[in-house]
């Protein structure tokens, strides 16, 4: 699952580092490329509230090939097209098969690690580390070839989605047999358990917090290699090498904040994530010079990620009988602010400059940075992890 992980999150990623590319050879402004991150997040988040229900009502695990299969196609597609509308549609495809992935896979990886936060994290590093690879990767056969060679990136997809093809027959002869999906209230409930009641109330602080994450996040994830070039002179490689600082940091942050959630409890990590990630944000925007940019981008990429984990299954325990959903609306429709407003902040750069748009963000940060501190933990007994030995995705049953 990890695996998948990483090859669905790559082509997330690919679209904000083809962005500066198609800036120079395509001329689209600011407010154009803001367009297309939303195609790309926006899209994508406010269509996984409706996997995650599809997802809860009978696991549908055939939607975890499929969807990374369609964000290749779409990332592919968009390359090699002329048309903005074309380009946009083809963006927007990729970010439905990213959301198609995400409540199913969520899901999987929880049921296969339970209430460990560092199983939860491990899953979540490897759409981070894809995250991560992705502008070099771009850079790598855009900055080379051009656009034409687009079709290069649809190698890690194809790869992978051999691997899938290949999971049932290889796991059958070892002996293993997939995990059981989490147990929703109604299937409890035919089994002759109890259902446990959804907070709702929290879940919905909750939402409203990740809305305040999203925002900064996919904003610096599509402006900050600009900035690099704009603001401080950079190439478009040295842009390119600072988001993928500020996406590699991420890995470690994700690791970092499923190892703190263990030993200090998961609110910990969610609350030291926001309270750091504050000043790393003032520090992008203030930048005077390149290697300020990168350990400021290098703190905040760690930081806005070591809650990532703790949030997903806060969310799955603030709604134990919609997992699937609850994946769908954190992961999905609250990271849709970040798209819808993606566009707002292009157009401010557009009229005011890149430095007055990351102030902009940096006033927004303050309310999710107070509405974390204040959240309230819930544990349930039945998100125990499962006896050992456990292989990732997998139980092992001899």
């Amino acid at each position: 699952m990890t695996g998948t992980h990483l090859v669905n999150d790559l082509y997330q990623g690919a679209i904000p580092a083809m962005l500066p590319f198609l800036m120079v050879e395509r001329h689209y402004s600011y407010v154009a490329v803001s367009g297309l991150a939303f195609a790309a997040s926006g899209v994508s988040s406010l269509f996984q509230p409706l996997f995650g229900v599809l997802s809860d009502r009978k696991p549908r695990t055939w939607l975890v090939p499929v969807g990374f299969s369609a964000a290749a196609l779409g990332v592919v597609a968009a390359g090699l097209s002329d048309s903005y509308m074309v380009t946009w549609l083809c963006v927007a495809l990729a970010g439905i098969g990213i959301a198609a992935y995400h409540p199913p896979a969520t899901s999987q990886a929880r049921a296969a690690g339970g209430s460990s936060q560092k199983a939860m994290s491990v899953f979540a590093v490897g759409g981070t580390i894809g995250g991560s690879l992705a502008p070099s990767l771009v850079t790598l056969v855009i900055g080379s070839v051009g656009f034409s060679g687009s079709y290069l990136l649809a190698v890690p997809a194809l790869v992978m989605g051999v691997l899938w093809v290949l999971k049932g027959p290889w796991m059958r002869r070892r002996g293993h047999t997939p995990v059981p999906p989490l147990l929703t209230g109604a299937a409890l409930r035919a089994a002759g358990g109890a259902g446990r009641a959804d907070d709702w109330r929290s879940f919905a602080r909750l939402v409203a917090v990740i809305i305040g994450w999203s925002i900064p996040f996919v904003t610096v994830t599509s402006l900050v290699s600009l900035h690099a070039q704009r603001d401080l002179g950079q190439s478009a490689a040295a842009g390119a090498a600072v988001l993928t600082c500020y996406t590699a940091a991420g890995a470690v942050g994700t690791l970092l904040g499923g190892w703190i959630g263990d030993r200090h409890g998961r609110m910990t990590s969610v609350r030291l994530g926001y309270l750091v990630a504050f000043p790393a944000l003032v520090g992008i925007a203030w930048a005077p010079t390149f290697p300020v940019l990168v350990l400021s981008a290098l703190l905040f990429g760690a930081s806005m990620f070591l809650p990532f984990a703790a949030q997903v299954t806060l969310a799955q325990d603030y709604l134990p009988n919609r997992p699937g959903t609850a994946s769908g609306l954190t992961l999905g429709l609250a990271m849709a602010a970040g798209g819808l407003c993606a566009p707002a902040f292009g157009w401010l750069a557009d009229s005011s400059g890149l430095r007055w748009a990351f102030y902009a963000l940096v006033a927004l940060f303050v309310f999710p940075v107070l509405m974390a501190t204040r959240l309230p933990d819930r544990v349930l007994a039945s998100t125990a992890p499962p006896p050992e030995p456990v292989e990732a995705g997998v139980g092992n049953t001899h």
